[in-house]
């Protein structure tokens, strides 16, 4: 008789290799073909609404792996709050205006703006953005990203610009827009003011100058033989000189130095005696800085006053003390100018380059300025030192050219007059982590004002007509009439239509007696574009609703999205559009580098899914820290793929052995198992609970720690390793073999639904191979309820202090087979010596050599009576040898009842009876 063909060995079609570059489109078009979101969300009807709602990329190029990360991890917590309970919609959305997409016409399509007006040049535009989002929506697809994709939102579309506009108008009628001449980042490169959200610092070389400006009018405080010496790294902002600001506070010193006189603050005396080399200087004078008060200096190469000015912005961190003051490039300037009523000079245009306001410099662009006025400053006997240093400098976060400070006419929102209405409701948002409040809170507790217009043709216009007088429009009646026309028409009407086609029929106004009106050019801050999807989605969408319950971007969104929705929200609702803000970090090379083309160092997505598949991403986005930066590299990867790979295996080994099973015929009540296989349940139990609180707490990497160990440490290193025998050898309806198939079944069961929000392809594929699965899709099901099973706390003490002898067990059993005893465990008779306390436990326990994994074993005395040649441990010295006996040719099992049945010489006792009872 062939033995081997009454074992019930594993078989399952559950293919060993995952093959997922093959199979996970194969899995996604089964998806769409089923209409699995829709089916979600039709069995999701009427409970509780969780909603994350989506932070818009921009639409240019193909997705990073901060995009994969990004997008995967609300792919995880939606997939996991749909399971539990809730009804988690998911509407993906798109950014699509904004300078990136004017550059890449120019530059992909070779576009020349100046041959098209400027609704022609838009609808290009809109045409690039559409083809953007549609090769990116493809590749988010592919990551396995569950959504409303037919459905997206997307900041150009009608609908979208015309809440937009509400809410501008909304914040208008509250007296929180309006128009102002202030000092703004400006971006030559771009040509247009930005936002603080808009720049990132980088390391820029500069000249560092000291220049002395003589004092004209001492107010008997000073003489007018001494000069004031300022320091900075901006030498093309003299000519645009004013003043000079000093500390109210602060010690000022008239120092002598080989003939001259010079004032600086009394602390950085010393730093500047060193740096500008004076000899032996000598302290003349000391006054304070309040009494220096409108003391007059000369401009160094300009007949101009430069007005000494009290302002608490000057520090001693750096520089004399005394700072140079040009209220048309710095906001500190801009203020303490007003003030004194200085004016405003702003002598560079809005391309970078000087004005005839700065006579000598005209038409130079105001970096290339720098040497020309150091030369100047030379001639004129003022420049007291140049260097050059290296330091971080505000830049073009879309050009990567440094920007400057420049007045200009913009429009703002008033951040001010709600700023304490905002930090109240930062307080009430949860942060994941948890110093995210504190981010917020500190950009916002100093914040004015928001300018929100750009000097581009590809955005949303801003709704404002000026009357005849210059005066700006903008009523709740006509901001309301252009929301209505976009709604219907588009924005691009507001380039093709006259402005009097713009206004509501018959508006007329006092400051245009003629009934003439023209158009505002410029268009909104892309963030404000953005931040108004609280309203254009949120509130339009039937499904969503305001507040969402999370927002999820990368850090740098603190500054951006997480900051422009509040603003706006906050503006128009008097409520933050959030309640929980989660923040994931950067992703970096495995070295802990930024990833850069340059270095040859980048991780393509849509290459690894090729290669690896998207659920081998899934997987180490799950397994990485996310709110912290993140490594990334082959190895890395290779790492992830080798624990899918023991995953995957676990739970093929589990749908082998359910091969033949039936959970509404064959399953066993928990009261009608043995103690060790309810341990199984109850640590099944406990794997449950402890993911769904990690995914409750948006903790997955403990999620995939406790689905990896429980995989291999408690399922195949430990159950499934002594489940074989009775899985393979008892006859097919034994108690204890379909005992062992129920807790293998609750296991792949429970398994499958906690990694699904994770490994959402390979969750579905396992699906199909689980017997008396009625559900399409695991997608359709919910997570494992956590049972409150009797006696679970006892069965835990009994059953993990068994598993430490266990442990104890192997390693002896190790030992023997180094000295070359025994061979394969099988094949050892073990003799125990346990403490007294040990004793008690193993004496009830049933089948100890089963639950070991060897042959015999004899329980022969008492810890102190151990033999000398036993290997002690803390609970149990064991003497490993050899078991007495044939190998049984059908369980390998050594023993003497090899041959006791004359029917089946070459089987133990046991298999004969098996074999002759249901195989015969």
């Amino acid at each position: 008789m062939n033995y081997k063909e009454t074992l019930l060995m594993p078989k399952t079609d559950f293919p060993m290799r995952g093959g997922l570059p093959n199979k996970e489109p194969k899995i996604q078009e089964n998806w769409y073909e089923k209409n699995i979101y829709e089916k979600v969300q039709e069995k999701a009807k009427g409970l509780p609404k969780f909603i994350l709602h989506d932070g818009p990329p921009y639409a240019n190029g193909d997705i990073h792996i901060g995009h994969a990360e990004n997008k995967i991890l609300k792919d995880i917590i939606v997939r996991y709050k749909s399971m539990n309970g809730f009804d988690a919609p998911y509407v993906p959305g798109w950014d699509t205006h904004g300078l990136p997409i004017e550059t890449a016409l120019a530059k992909v399509k070779k576009v020349n703006r100046k041959e098209h007006t400027v609704a022609e040049f838009r609808r290009m535009c809109a045409e690039y953005a559409l083809e953007q989002v549609e090769r990116q929506k493809e590749q988010f697809k592919r990551l396995g990203v569950r959504g409303d994709w037919e459905n997206p939102y997307i900041t150009l579309t009608k609908e979208y610009e015309a809440e937009q506009i509400k809410v501008f108008g909304e914040m208008a009628n509250k007296g929180l827009i309006y128009k102002g001449k202030k000092p703004v980042y400006w971006s030559p490169s771009s040509e247009s003011a930005f936002a603080e959200a808009e720049i990132e610092y980088q390391d820029k070389r500069s000249a560092s100058i000291y220049v002395s400006f003589p004092v004209k009018d001492g107010k008997g405080v000073i003489d007018e033989d001494v000069s004031i010496v300022i320091w900075t790294t901006t030498p093309w902002t003299i000519p645009a000189n004013l003043g000079i600001s000093v500390h109210p506070d602060y010690t000022y010193v008239v120092v002598e130095t080989s003939g001259n006189k010079h004032l600086v603050a009394e602390d950085l005396l010393e730093e500047l005696t060193s740096v500008l080399e004076w000899e032996e200087p000598k302290v003349v004078k000391k006054v304070k800085g309040s009494d220096l008060d409108r003391v007059v200096a000369s401009h160094p190469f300009y007949e101009r006053d430069s007005l000494v000015m009290l302002s608490d912005h000057v520090t001693t961190d750096s520089g004399t003390g005394c700072v140079h003051t040009a209220p048309g490039h710095g906001e500190d300037d801009f203020r303490v100018g007003k003030r004194y009523d200085l004016g405003i000079l702003c002598p560079v245009d809005e391309r970078g380059h000087m004005t005839d306001e700065a006579p000598g410099f005209e038409g130079m662009f105001y970096d290339k300025a720098n040497k020309t006025v150091t030369e100047k400053l030379t001639e004129a006997g003022a420049l007291l030192k140049l260097e050059f240093i290296t330091h971080s400098y505000p830049h073009d976060w879309r050009t990567k050219k440094p920007i400057i400070f420049r007045v200009t006419d913009q429009w703002f929102a008033s951040i001010k007059q709600i700023r304490e209405q905002i930090l109240n409701e930062v307080k009430e948002v949860k942060w994941y982590p948890s110093w995210g409040e504190t981010r917020l809170h500190n950009m916002v507790k100093d914040r004015e004002d928001w300018c929100i217009s750009r000097q581009r043709a590809w955005g949303v216009p801003i709704p404002v007509f000026y009357a005849e007088n210059g005066e700006p429009i903008l009523t709740e009646e006509t901001i309301q009439h252009v929301s209505d026309l976009f709604r219907e028409h588009g924005s691009n009407i507001w380039y093709e239509w006259d402005a009097k086609d713009l206004l509501p029929e018959g508006f007329t106004s006092e400051q245009s007696p003629n009934g003439e009106f023209v158009k505002e050019t410029d268009i909104m801050d892309v963030w404000f574009d953005s931040g108004s999807s609280h309203q254009s989605v949120l509130e339009e969408r039937s499904e969503l609703v305001r507040p969402a319950d999370v927002y999820l971007e990368g850090t740098d969104q603190y500054r951006g999205w997480f900051n422009s929705s509040l603003s706006t929200s906050v503006a128009v609702t008097g409520k933050a559009p959030y309640k929980t803000i989660i923040t994931h970090g950067f992703a970096l090379d495995g070295e802990g580098r930024k990833m850069s083309k340059s270095i040859g160092n980048v991780m393509d997505p849509i290459k690894v899914m090729k290669q690896l598949g998207a659920d081998i991403i899934r997987l180490w986005v799950s397994s990485v820290d996310y709110q912290a930066d993140v490594r990334v590299s082959d190895d890395i990867l290779k790492q992830v793929s080798e624990v899918y790979r023991k995953v995957r295996n676990t739970l093929r080994f589990m749908l082998g052995n359910l091969n033949g099973f039936d959970p509404a015929k064959h399953r066993v009540d928990y009261e009608d198992m043995n103690e060790l296989d309810q341990y199984m349940l109850v640590k099944v139990n406990q794997l449950v609970q402890r993911a769904k609180d990690a995914y409750d707490d948006y903790q997955f990497s403990t999620v995939y720690n406790a689905i990896h160990n429980f995989c291999t440490i408690e399922l195949s290193s430990f159950y499934l390793d002594l489940a074989k025998d009775t899985l393979y050898i008892e006859a097919e309806d034994d108690l204890k073999r379909r005992s062992m198939q129920t807790v293998l079944y609750d296991s792949v069961v429970a398994l499958t639904q906690l990694v699904a929000p994770i490994l959402a392809h390979t969750a579905d594929e396992v699906w199909e191979y689980i017997p008396g699965m009625k559900e399409e899709s695991v997608q359709l099901t919910s997570m494992p309820e956590v049972t409150d099973y009797p006696n679970a706390s006892n069965l835990l003490e009994k059953w993990d202090e068994m598993l430490d002898v266990r442990d104890e067990v192997l390693k002896a059993l190790e030992n023997a087979r180094n000295e070359k005893v025994i061979g394969k465990s099988l094949a050892a008779s073990i003799e125990l010596y346990p403490t007294e306390k040990t004793k008690e436990l193993l004496e009830t326990v049933n089948d100890l050599d089963k639950f070991f994994i060897v042959s015999e074993v004899k329980i022969s005395g008492t810890m102190e009576e151990a033999p000398e040649e036993s290997v002690r441990f803390e609970h149990v010295a064991i003497v490993a040898k050899a078991a007495e006996g044939e190998t049984c040719d059908r369980c390998w099992t050594v023993t003497p009842t090899v041959g006791a049945d004359t029917n089946h010489p070459t089987v133990c006792e046991r298999c004969a009876t098996i074999v002759t009872n249901h195989y015969a």
